[in-house]
């Protein structure tokens, strides 16, 4: 029996590891300032986000200037450019 509980909560931890990796989402709400047909513009506060969208984000209701929206979106990195080679740091 303990045998049993330990294998599930090994598969329970490597579980929870792999959808650790996974992208995290966040969420901007506020009025539509702008739409065009790859990108729109939410005001939040007094910052305006501009999100990319394409053929693959769904939407509902109608997405207009004016209305109020909830975006949900990752963040990935498309390239990294390192400027220069930082020295490591050394432990203590």
């Amino acid at each position: 029996m303990r045998l049993i509980a330990t294998l599930a909560g090994i598969t329970l931890l490597a579980a929870s590891t792999v959808f650790a990796g996974a992208a995290r989402t966040y969420q901007v709400t506020g009025p539509v300032q702008e739409v065009k047909d790859n990108m729109v513009v939410v005001q939040k506060g007094k910052e305006k986000w501009e999100i990319i969208k394409d053929k693959d984000t769904k939407s509902t209701g109608d997405l207009k200037v004016g209305n109020k929206v909830t975006v949900t979106y990752t963040m990935k990195a498309a390239t990294i450019d390192v400027q220069n080679d930082a020295k490591p740091v050394k432990k203590k």
